[in-house]
């Protein structure tokens, strides 16, 4: 769906003011935290009855200013902590500077444009992933305070980049957590007639942009996906939730023998095999669709191993009220791939979930790994690449845990 631009706010001197209780903790706000939640801040009638994404000065509870946020009264996060200066106006000329300051460091980081360019609070703009696709970049607004200043955002966007193209993302759960709609739309240009290439670690990729999940690639493997292919020099190769086949292609690429991608979605896989095609390696490339759990398990009956698998779920544990369960998930896909590992052979196993810290993710596998009757030193720790930088204050920023096993 294409669709104008909605003007957004005009800056005010005229900010409303909200403040924290005195039980918050101003100091960590101070120190960098980005986040106010609803149970931290004087929620009077008059705040409540703000928009959703309007900006606010923030005060602590002895009324000293913290700053600039944007605020949603309906989310958990009732603030989102954009500027240190109560007197910054959040324009185009504010997004500019915050981007340019994103880009440069892409630039110096990849020689190619296929990168993510916005890694949200980490690049200053709470809540805003924005990924790039050569000409075109996709944006996913996951914060109210983007979604009503989607204009000044994109034009920021292209003035730094020269990007032809934006299109929004409206999927995910962050955006339901904000009480934000699912409405994919063009915001500039033209979306692309079809899958996009994208070339990393020697491999093809084609991003489904309009249609894949999330923005239609995850580049935040990059750097693990190379580190696996050291092991896939004439190797048989398992890829378990595959997406568009990120392990997998990056492992022919380097030289593995075969390699067999394992995903529950259809469109994933023809996107993966697809990519193989154009990498003219699709006569040692096999998918198969169906549940990654019933996948593992029938592998094994069949007496099938390899000498690389890996395992990159989605997030079992999206909550940490969900962690529990996630790390029996976790334990689970361990003790299911570990037997499929062909002796000295190495399995990859990752967590996408920022309520599982590394320790309790690393329990989990060994556990699983164990049970299997398998026994495994661990060689490598990857994260997510420098397109996806952390926030030292904030824990969801460093996601992305993978795990390298010898076993």
């Amino acid at each position: 769906m294409t669709a104008p631009l909605s003007p957004s706010p005009d800056p005010s001197d005229a900010l409303p003011t909200v403040r924290l209780m005195p039980k918050a903790n101003a100091r960590a706000i101070r120190h960098g935290f980005p986040w106010v939640y609803a149970n931290e801040m004087v929620t009077d009638r008059r705040t409540r009855k703000l928009a959703a994404g309007t900006i606010a000065r923030l005060e602590d509870s002895a009324r000293q200013p913290l700053g600039l946020v944007a605020l949603n009264p309906d989310s958990k996060i009732i603030a989102r902590m954009l500027d240190r200066d109560p007197d910054a106006v959040i324009d185009q000329d504010w997004f500019e500077r915050h981007i340019s300051r994103a880009f440069a460091l892409r630039s110096k980081l990849y020689d190619a444009p296929f990168y993510r360019l916005i890694h949200a609070e980490a690049d200053g703009l709470p809540g805003v992933i924005i990924d790039r696709f050569g000409d075109t970049c996709v944006v996913q607004p996951n914060a109210a305070w983007s979604d009503v200043r989607i204009a000044p955002l994109c034009a920021a966007l292209q003035a730094v980049t020269g990007v032809a193209n934006v299109l929004k993302s409206a999927s995910g759960r962050a955006r339901s957590l904000e009480g934000l709609d699912d409405q994919n739309m063009v915001l500039a240009g033209v979306a692309p007639d079809a899958p996009v290439q994208v070339p990393m670690n020697g491999a093809i990729y084609l991003a489904d942009l309009t249609g894949g999940q999330k923005t239609g690639l995850f580049f935040d493997q990059r750097p693990n996906h190379a580190f696996a292919s050291g092991f896939a020099r004439k190797a048989r190769v398992l890829d378990v939730f595959c997406h568009v086949g990120g392990f997998s292609l990056a492992a022919l690429a380097a030289g593995a023998a075969q390699a067999l991608a394992v995903d529950g979605s259809a469109p994933a896989l023809a996107l993966a095999a697809g990519g193989a095609e154009a990498m003219g390696m699709a006569d040692r490339f096999e998918t198969r669709q169906g549940d990654a759990f019933e996948v593992l398990a029938a592998l094994k009956e069949e007496g099938a191993t390899f000498d690389l698998v890996i395992c990159d779920p989605p997030a079992f544990a999206p909550s940490r009220n969900a962690a529990e369960a996630g790390l029996r998930a976790y334990e689970r896909v361990a003790r299911l791939a570990a037997p499929l590992v062909a002796e000295n052979g190495t399995l990859a196993l990752c967590s996408c979930s920022h309520a599982v810290d590394i320790t309790q993710f690393r329990g989990a596998c060994v556990r699983g790994i164990g049970r299997a009757g398998r026994h495994a030193t661990l060689l490598h720790t990857g994260f997510a690449g420098p397109d996806h930088p952390q926030l030292p204050q904030l824990a969801e920023s460093g996601y992305l845990k993978s795990l390298f096993f010898r076993v």
